[in-house]
């Protein structure tokens, strides 16, 4: 990993991560958009912000980004548009209420004229109580009696206009006249824009006060006034006028808004080109705010993270973006020395990218340490499939997954759900999670719980023809061995679950051990590499001494007993290994010198417990004091090997050495590998006792569901049972139990295999690139 490798792009390597180097740029501010832009098409630098002690608005880039002239243009469109539709709805209201308050005064003329020939006719020679308000200042003889009405026209919501009409009356002691007239279409409100049923109102008073009052309570209802004449020539004018200036606003709103709406087709003509373009500009002017302004103002200086591959790439952009910039000085790339830990980057491509998602999900790798992504591909969906073994149903999941893989190129450039989103980034996932349970499926010999002789005849037939007490001891081997997985005269018998319990469980200590022994043997190369040979003597050794002498040893006898037949009871001789050592195993022995290896067994992982424990904390210690009193000088390094040097597991990245606090976590440290030596052992039989579920609920569907309606011999109950046990399959078998093994497949990767080597405390390489700017949020 030291070397550079040459090429555009060196062959992707997963078991560690890229090496990385902490570089300056300093560039001219000039050509600074540009270089910023052609490293964003690059995508191999994660920069370094240096302003971080500066708020948003105090950076030299904040006010860069502008909107161009055709927001104003749609901005100054918009505020115009709602005052004309603001007059025209005024205008509209104005033309109602002259034309209702119009048949208001032409209805109390008419009424005034009748009555006052009325009384001429009969000369009467006083008012009566009928005497209209609007009559004939004739009338009174006496023009300093007369009392002059004013009025108030406009209009008032339906909903409040009786409340309207009763506030004004007793507000002014009912010494008002009020008409209303409804409308009968639903006009627009002027200042809300919503669509309202109103009441066209007259209101007549005497005084100013009464006026006031009136005013006051119109506002209060939201009732809009209008002016309005009591000369009958006026008012068809007025109303003329009114229908001349409607008419016109009715062109001028109908031609703006055309207007806007040819502009808005053209804006959404180019509306994904100019957002990526403005999301582009956005990015580049947020990363040069991260950039430190230089004392002279001239030029800019950046810092970030970036592969050690991609050195010549970083350079080539920086000599063409001073060209295609015109820029007279060149910018300047240096290596930087530092202790800081960097982030961590694997090259991953379109199927390695789920399950090294797996895994980050649980924690990022520490820069350069053991990937267990690695190995995650194969032991991920083989787990998965020792408890969904099953080739009917591994081969629905395959037929589901490569819907999502063929259409994969239509699928990834649209909005998915949230489930169907993230079943589509797992496709290949489940793609070798189908093909695995397929295998496990042609082990266990189960499809839809239903055994076949697929690889030959069963070597196995029934003592009698009844076949009723078909049991191990009533059946006899009539021929070869079933060639490949179960064979399926096991299946249906009475001795089928004592069986493949003994088979499932016994196997899943094996993958679990091997599993186990895999992490803890990458937990040496994570030693040898970062040259820690503590880890090597005081971790790697003792642990593998105290997982074997106990459960590889039990893998062994198991291993032992399927090959020779053996009837030893492999509980009895674990637990009298520790209770009675010295006991003769009788029955349970399974190979000559059994007692004496377990005796040494034994002793090792006792011996195994204080050696992970004691040494290392104090050789630490030793080693702290020796580097302090100078005796630990070393020559310089290259800036990768050093990076290599002080990302050190062990180290705590403190000055100061406290004893005590190393001691107590290598004491935790060991207590926890010796009881999680047993609990992750037993946390594997999860894969037995989920395959049995799976078989067992597989097994109840397709007896208790298509068997039972079939036997029915109606065509109707076995449509609906066949129903019931599609959507019984489905839901149960194909979502709950996959999802079920899944989350357990994950669990024993996260706990019981990465415990073991894995630290996971690293941060995630996030360099700034275009490409990814699609995947981000606004």
């Amino acid at each position: 990993m030291g070397e550079v490798r040459g090429g555009c792009c060196p062959p992707m390597d997963l078991f560690r991560s890229e090496a990385m180097q902490l570089v300056q740029l300093i560039i001219p501010i000039e050509s600074a958009h540009v270089t910023v832009s052609y490293l964003g098409d690059l995508g191999f630098l994660q920069f370094k912000d240096l302003n971080s002690e500066k708020s948003p608005f105090q950076r030299t880039y904040a006010a860069q980004l502008k909107l161009g002239e055709l927001e104003a243009e749609l901005v100054e469109m918009n505020a115009n548009n709602d005052k004309l539709q603001r007059t025209y709805n005024e205008l509209i209201e104005y033309k109602l209420v002259l034309l209702k308050a119009g048949e208001f005064f032409s209805s109390a003329l008419s009424s005034a004229t009748a009555q006052q020939r009325e009384i001429e006719s009969h000369q009467v020679g006083e008012e009566s109580l009928d005497t209209p308000l609007l009559a004939d200042q004739e009338i009174s003889t006496d023009s300093s009696k007369q009392v002059k009405l004013g009025f108030l026209t406009g209009l008032v919501p339906k909903e409040k206009s009786l409340a309207f009409e009763r506030i004004i009356f007793r507000a002014t002691r009912g010494n008002v006249f009020i008409r209303q007239s409804a409308i009968e279409v639903p006009v627009i409100d002027p200042i809300s824009g919503e669509k309202i049923e109103k009441n066209v109102f007259v209101v007549f008073y005497s005084g100013e006060r009464a006026k006031t009052k009136i005013l006051k309570i119109c506002e209060a209802f939201g009732a809009n006034r209008y002016p309005f004449t009591e000369d009958l020539g006026k008012q068809n004018q007025i109303i003329d006028e009114v229908s001349g200036k409607v008419s016109e606003l009715k062109t001028t709103i109908d031609a703006g808004l055309l207007h806007r709406s040819n502009l808005l087709q053209t804006i959404g003509d180019q509306f994904v080109q100019w957002n990526s373009l403005v999301r582009k500009e956005k990015s580049i002017c947020h990363t040069l705010n991260m950039l430190s302004l230089d004392v002279t103002k001239k030029c800019l200086v950046a810092e970030g993270w970036s592969p050690v591959f991609a050195s010549k790439q970083i350079q080539e952009a920086l000599q063409r973006a001073a060209f295609d910039s015109s820029s007279q000085v060149g910018a300047i790339f240096q290596v930087l020395h530092t202790k800081e830990s960097p982030p961590t980057y694997f090259r991953t491509n379109i199927f390695t990218t789920a399950f090294q998602e797996i895994v980050d999900a649980y924690g990022v790798a520490r820069y350069q340490e053991a990937n267990p992504g690695v190995y995650t591909i194969v032991t991920f969906p083989f787990l998965f499939a020792v408890m969904f073994g099953d080739w009917g149903h591994g081969i629905c999941l395959l037929l589901t997954t490569l819907v999502f893989i063929i259409r994969e190129n239509k699928l990834s450039g649209q909005k998915l759900g949230d489930i169907t989103e993230m079943t589509f980034g797992g496709r290949y996932v489940i793609l070798l999670m189908a093909l695995f349970s397929i295998y496990t499926g042609l082990i266990y010999n189960e499809f839809f719980s239903v055994p076949f002789e697929l690889f030959g005849h069963s070597a196995y037939a029934c003592r009698d023809l009844s076949c009723r007490d078909a049991t191990t001891d009533g059946l006899i081997k009539v021929g070869p061995t079933y060639p490949f997985g179960v064979d399926p005269v096991w299946h249906g018998t009475r001795s089928e679950l004592p069986f493949l319990n003994s088979l499932k469980m016994k196997m899943s200590i094996l993958l679990g051990v091997a599993q186990m022994n895999l992490g803890i043997i990458l937990s040496f190369f994570n030693a040898v590499y970062f040259r820690n040979g503590l880890n090597i003597w005081f971790q790697f050794i003792p642990q593998m001494i105290f997982l074997n002498s106990l459960f590889g040893y039990l893998s062994l006898l198991i291993i032992v007993k399927w090959a020779t037949g053996s009837q030893a009871d492999l509980y009895h001789v674990m637990i009298y290994m520790f209770l009675s050592p010295t006991d003769e195993l009788g029955e349970n022995q399974l190979f000559a010198g059994q007692k004496m290896v377990q005796q040494v067994l034994l002793l090792l992982a006792l011996v195994s417990v204080p050696w992970m424990l004691l040494p290392k904390p104090f050789l630490m210690k030793k080693q702290h004091e020796d580097r302090h009193l100078g005796q630990s000088y070393t020559p310089l390094q290259s800036t990768e090997e050093s990076l290599q040097v002080e990302v050190n597991h062990d180290s705590h990245g403190h000055e100061e050495f406290e004893f005590s606090e190393v001691f107590v976590h290598q004491l935790i440290h060991t207590i926890e590998f010796v009881l999680g030596a047993v609990s992750n052992t037993a946390s594997y039989l999860r894969l037995w006792a989920l395959s049995l579920a799976h078989s067992e609920l597989s097994s109840v569907f397709y007896e208790k569901v298509l068997l039972l309606a079939w036997g029915f011999n109606n065509v109707i109950i076995l449509i609906v049972g066949i129903i019931i046990f599609i959507f019984a399959t489905i839901g149960v078998l194909l979502v709950m139990e996959t999802l079920s093994a899944f989350l357990h497949a994950l669990r024993l990767h996260w706990v019981e295999f990465q415990n073991k080597f894995y630290e996971g405390d690293g941060y995630r390489f996030y360099p700034f690139s275009f490409a990814l700017l699609s995947d981000e949020d606004e």
